[in-house]
This record gives C-alpha cells, sequence and structure tokens, in this order.
C-alpha cells in the first residue's frame, strides 16, 4: 500500500494544487469561465475517490463519507457546469481576469476552500483510521444530516435556476420554494452536509493533528455566513430591491439561513432573530433611494451561484 504519509496529507495537498493550477491556466489563457466551478466541485470527488482507494481499507465509515460526498460534488459541479453554459459567463471575474495576480488569488483561495472543507473525508479515509464495519450513532447522524443538506441544496438551487430562467420573473427577487423559507437555503444546505461529514469524523479516534478536523466546518461557516456568502449577497439584494416594499417584507419575515416558517419568523424579536437564526447586521444595508436606484440600473442583480462563495 503506498501514501505519501499517515493520513494521506500531503497526496491531497498535491492533488488540489495540481487540479486548480491546471484550470486556471486553461481559464487564464482561453479567458475561459466555464471550468471554474467545475474545478472546484470535481476536485472534491478527487480527494473522495482517492483517498478511499488508495487507503485499500474499505471501511464501513469510509464507504458511507466516500459516496456522500462524491454524490454531492458531482451534482454540485454538474449543475454549475450547466448553469454556465446556459448563462456564458461568470460576472465574479469581469474585473480578475485582467488582472493575472488577482486571478492567480482566486484559485489560490478555491485551492484553500476544498482541502479545507475536504478535511473530515481525508482522516476518515486515512488507512490509519480503519475500524472495520464499525458505524455508530454519530455515523448515522452524520449521514442522515449530510443526506439531508444534500437535498435542501439540490432543491434549492433548482428552483432558483427554473426561477431565472422564467422571463416573468426577470428583474424579481426570487421567493419561490424553499427560498420562500429562507433568504439562503442552498447555503443552509451545504451547512448541513459539511456539519454533517464533520458529525461522522468525529468517530475517529484523534491522533496527532487530526484535531484540526474542526477546521472544515468552521472554515465554510464563516465564509458563507461573514465573507463572501451572505453578506455579499444581501448587500447587492439590497441595492437592487431595496426600494421595494414585497422585498422590505420578504426580508422581514424570512429567515435569512435557516428554514422557518415566515409568519412565526416575521413575529420574533430582533435578539431572537440575531441568536438563534443569524439574522445578522451585517445583513440590512441602509441606503438612500439615489443609491438604490442608481446601482440597481448599473450592476447584474447577484444570486448564490455569482458569489465567491460558489466558486
Amino acid at each position: 500500500m503506498w501514501v505519501i504519509d499517515e493520513q494521506n496529507m500531503a497526496l491531497c495537498a498535491i492533488i488540489t494544487v495540481g487540479i486548480q493550477g491546471f484550470f486556471f491556466l486553461i481559464a487564464a489563457t482561453c479567458k475561459f469561465d466555464k471550468v471554474t466551478d467545475f474545478a472546484g466541485g470535481s476536485n472534491f470527488v478527487v480527494i473522495a475517490l482517492v483517498t478511499f482507494f488508495v487507503a485499500q481499507t474499505y471501511g464501513a465509515r469510509q464507504i458511507a463519507i466516500t459516496v456522500c460526498v462524491t454524490l454531492w460534488g458531482i451534482r454540485l459541479s454538474g449543475y454549475l457546469f450547466i448553469r454556465i453554459l446556459k448563462i456564458g459567463e461568470d460576472k465574479r471575474f469581469d474585473e480578475l481576469r485582467e488582472n493575472c495576480l488577482k486571478f492567480a488569488a482566486f484559485w489560490l483561495f478555491q485551492a484553500i476552500w476544498v482541502f479545507s472543507v475536504s478535511l473530515p473525508v481525508i482522516f476518515i479515509n486515512a488507512p490509519i483510521n480503519d475500524t472495520g464495519s464499525a458505524f455508530g450513532p454519530a455515523d448515522i447522524v452524520g449521514v442522515i444530516l449530510f443526506g439531508l443538506g444534500l437535498l435542501i441544496e439540490a432543491v434549492a438551487d433548482q428552483q432558483k435556476f427554473s426561477f431565472r430562467n422564467n422571463p416573468d420573473n426577470r428583474g424579481k427577487f426570487c421567493d419561490a420554494g424553499l427560498w420562500k423559507w429562507s433568504r439562503h437555503p442552498n447555503y443552509f444546505g451545504e451547512l448541513m452536509v459539511w456539519y454533517g461529514a464533520f458529525i461522522m469524523a468525529c468517530g475517529i479516534p484523534v491522533t496527532g493533528g487530526q484535531w484540526t478536523v474542526v477546521i472544515s466546518p468552521f472554515f465554510i461557516t464563516t465564509l458563507l455566513l461573514f465573507g463572501s456568502g451572505i453578506p455579499l449577497l444581501e448587500s447587492k439584494a439590497d441595492r437592487r430591491h431595496g426600494q421595494s416594499e414585497l422585498y422590505r417584507l420578504y426580508k422581514k419575515q424570512t429567515s435569512p439561513l435557516i428554514l422557518f416558517v415566515p409568519a412565526c419568523y416575521a413575529i420574533l424579536p430582533n435578539f431572537v432573530k440575531c441568536l438563534f437564526f443569524c439574522e445578522f447586521p451585517i445583513y440590512n444595508r441602509k441606503q438612500s433611494a439615489e443609491e438604490g436606484s442608481d446601482e440597481a440600473a448599473a450592476k447584474p442583480a447577484p444570486d448564490e451561484n455569482t458569489s465567491i462563495a460558489r466558486a
């Protein structure tokens, strides 16, 4: 059995840098947007499969996490690839393409994102963590959470895609399906996915640097809640729709992340929304009417798939 180290960390780092570097060269040379999200999602699949087959231990937990991550990665990369083929370009890169260093920094961040978030599957699939057929309560909870998250994310993405492709909805904000219960249900699903993977990883013995698996949920939570995920999208949505009474009502009665009944959410005190539903002050941008109308006219509406968090 061939491994670079006990956890296959170096192997996964080399694979990730290689994949992202290869697709960066294609994107930078050809000014090509269509491989970016595919490179991110498929990288997760490659890491899961390589670590699984290199270990050759085939424990129940290893099989479960590999299947889960492979399904998630194929679904996400396939969906985003089809989406970019339809829309033709990714507006995230309009300013980055002309600056090679900034464009390279984006791809470097994508490599860090893939490697950091993949830590649960890397550690679980490490040969030294093989526990045979052991599959405990934490694994069951993790798989259920992962599966529900995958379902929510997939349904939310499809509903948003269908909404955007309907000419009657041009210029409107999406409040269809799960989007009526959450302003970012696909992000909620994605967080469930990786917290499920983290819970499964908690079932392996903690030796050496395996405590660093906590970086995975911390990284994805920070990125989506405080980085280039929800804050960016909320700010841009406010600029475009902030003068609409319907949008302000939607925002007041709809949780930013966690799926919840709108009528109940609307009557909750602000501190409850903040503490239990992630309704942070940074998600509410105040502006003048002139600013809102000018910026709405100047910029296209963003969605969860044009945020760097979807990279």
